[in-house]
């Protein structure tokens, strides 16, 4: 008997990639572009789906409980799309890919750092209006003896840590889930939220989405930092409250922001759109020709492995999982 996975939803160009990952086994991919709960339903009940591949379609409760497939996966590190409780009850295995583009989002959040600091964007639109001077982009300061802080310091800020280790910065991270002997083995000082907010010239985000880091840097947080200090966003968009954002920056609180990610994208009337001091880029970190392959065919096979009965690289919910 064929299975069926239908990918909900996707921007790919097409499902080459996850076609030829299933080429040659008992198993089809069948398309959809479901944005909502009861889309999802309908192209799944349509297609007789047995597991989902989804992208940004919301996988909530009420897919969960009225459809009947066996697996779910993620294109991507993070789940909070996904009601996992809800497929734990209802013996659904959820995937991602936990290793996907660590590589590519530390490079880019280094390049907003350094576009921050250095101006590069500020003085690329002021040649591109015909201004040749040196002064709009004061003032700039050298880097060796900053602080770099992290919020969260999992793979991707490791990475980042390793690679910055030339240019001389004191490195501090404020993780409640790992230990101070963890972060020194990288030259990383464990600090409190707070202290973070005090300390760090830059404050890279690499917290996951969850209630307790939903807007964690708001207006309170913005007036704690430093006035001349930077803020990198490659997380989640809503870590960041950009209207307090906004307004910090209009109120001098902080000197920048380069953000990879917000709240709604694209941004409607956003306030950061069109500043001098904010550097944007569209969801981006995480691409690069490699990186766009290896996410797919990693959850496909994955999808695959648990449609043939074989256990998953990459469980989220291991509990569903036989003994």
């Amino acid at each position: 008997m064929t299975d069926t996975i239908l990918v909900t939803d996707f921007d790919f160009p097409g499902l080459d990639v996850e076609r030829r990952v299933v080429g040659g086994r008992d198993a089809e991919i069948v398309d959809a572009q479901a944005e909502t709960a009861a889309e999802v339903i309908e192209a799944a009940r349509e297609a007789d789906a047995d597991a989902l591949l989804v992208q940004y379609a919301p996988i909530d409760e009420r897919v969960l409980d009225e459809l009947d497939v066996r697996a779910v996966g993620r294109y991507g590190i993070g789940v909070d799309t996904v009601d996992l409780e809800a497929a734990t009850d209802n013996g659904v295995v959820v995937v991602n890919v936990p290793s996907y583009c660590e590589d590519e989002v530390a490079t880019h959040a280094i390049a907003l750092l350094f576009a921050c600091v250095r101006k590069t964007a500020l003085y690329d639109r002021a040649i591109d209006d015909g201004t040749w001077d040196w002064t709009i982009g004061a003032p700039i300061h050298r880097l060796p003896g900053k602080t770099l802080g992290f919020a969260a310091f999992g793979k991707i800020p490791r990475r980042i840590a390793d690679r910055l280790a030339g240019f001389e910065f004191e490195l501090v991270a404020y993780d409640p889930y790992q230990s101070a002997s963890d972060l020194a083995e990288y030259g990383v000082e464990k600090v409190s939220f707070d202290g973070l907010l005090e300390r760090a010239d830059i404050v890279s985000t690499h917290a996951p989405l969850t209630e307790e880091t939903r807007e964690l840097f708001d207006a309170e947080a913005f007036a704690a930092m430093n006035d001349d200090a930077i803020l990198l966003n490659t997380a989640r968009g809503e870590v960041v409250d950009v209207d307090a954002l906004a307004a910090a920056l209009e109120e001098d609180e902080l000197a920048a922001a380069g953000l990879d990610v917000l709240p709604n994208e694209p941004p409607e009337d956003s306030p950061l759109v069109g500043r001098d001091d904010v550097v944007l880029t569209p969801h981006v970190a995480w691409y690069s020709e490699e990186s766009y392959v290896d996410l797919r065919e990693t959850v496909t096979r994955d999808v695959l492995s648990v449609l043939n009965g074989e256990r998953p690289e990459n469980p989220v919910n291991e509990d569903v999982l036989p003994d």
